[in-house]
């Protein structure tokens, strides 16, 4: 029974990842931190290696499913799966009607996973250091003036988002979502996922397959040996791409996607006083705060409700 229960609450575990990893403003790893999973996750992936594989070729399938912890896996797979396909379409019509509510929401998310994270590093002149540099490069490169890397559609470059993206969302810090949209296919990718364009579903996933597997090593190497600052880094890329999802822009130029609809290809942060002057549409500043706080304690809420799961299930056992 007690069983059971654990893999009903990995499966919601997996939602709760999913959900994240589906808003660009907080991570499925970060969730995975906060759960108390994120070591079991990473040696999982890790554990898809050359002699697993043979095993599973040999026809070993029991072998090859426990060493791979098979079923956390596919429980926690299909929490996300679920997530990403519930979630979708709703995320994708909520940014074309309130962006400025969904972008206040994210900004809260963003920072509260900042804090959540930076908690964990012992702050000296090398994690300082370390935060400052990258805090730096990410403002620059998060910079909405700038055109998205791609704003085009080719399956390698889909394959390639995927790839990419993957590795964020095993990151405690980055949001694989928000990567997305540094590389500007964040809405393609919710639109496929919402009308379930196979096609490029599969190519991303192709992608992420290939992209997970191989950065769980390079990240279980980094946070072997460096872990302390690998974290001061993230935290440091993430409070400097802040800028990248202020709810207040305007459009400088913009491109016409694959579904014949305008989009904005290079903004630019106003005040929301200016806002108000170039658009004439009223700011909401007040609505836009209450949204940014409602994301904050999400963040705190789930730490909260994770611990107290936990302590509960240490009692029990």
């Amino acid at each position: 029974m007690i069983k059971r229960t654990n893999y009903i609450l990995t499966f919601f575990k997996g939602i709760a990842m999913g959900a994240a990893d589906v808003i660009p403003g907080v991570s499925g790893g970060t969730i995975a931190f906060i759960t108390g999973i994120y070591e079991r996750f990473l040696n999982a992936i890790k554990s898809i290696n050359i002699a697993n594989i043979k095993l599973l070729l040999q026809g070993e399938f029991k072998d090859f499913w426990t060493n791979i912890d098979g079923t956390f896996i596919a429980v926690l797979l299909g929490g996300i799966a679920v997530s990403f396909l519930s979630l979708a379409k709703l995320i994708t019509y909520l940014i074309e009607s309130y962006p400025i509510f969904v972008w206040s929401f994210f900004s809260g998310l963003i920072v509260a996973s900042t804090i959540f994270i930076a908690r964990s590093v012992k702050w000296n002149i090398k994690t300082v250091t370390a935060f400052a540099i990258f805090a730096v490069i990410a403002f620059f490169i998060t910079s909405p003036e700038n055109s998205p890397l791609n704003s085009s559609v080719e399956y390698w470059y889909i394959f390639l988002c995927g790839a990419i993206a993957i590795c964020a969302m095993i990151l405690p810090g980055i949001s694989g979502s928000f990567i997305l949209v540094l590389l500007g296919q964040y809405l393609f990718i919710m639109k496929s996922l919402a009308e379930l364009n196979f096609i490029v579903i599969g190519i991303f996933l192709c992608g992420a397959g290939v992209g997970i597997v191989t950065f769980s090593r390079v990240l279980s190497w980094l946070f072997k040996h460096f872990k302390i600052i690998t974290l001061a880094s993230l935290t440091g890329f993430m409070f400097g791409s802040l800028n990248k999802i202020w709810p207040w822009k305007h459009t400088l130029t913009t491109f016409i996607d694959s579904h014949g609809a305008e989009q904005p290809l290079q903004q630019k942060n106003i005040l929301p006083s200016a806002y108000t002057e170039l658009t004439n549409n009223d700011s909401q500043v007040a609505q836009a705060l209450i949204f940014a706080l409602i994301g904050f304690l999400l963040i705190f809420m789930i730490e909260f409700i994770s611990k107290k799961i936990i302590t509960k299930k240490n009692i029990v056992s």
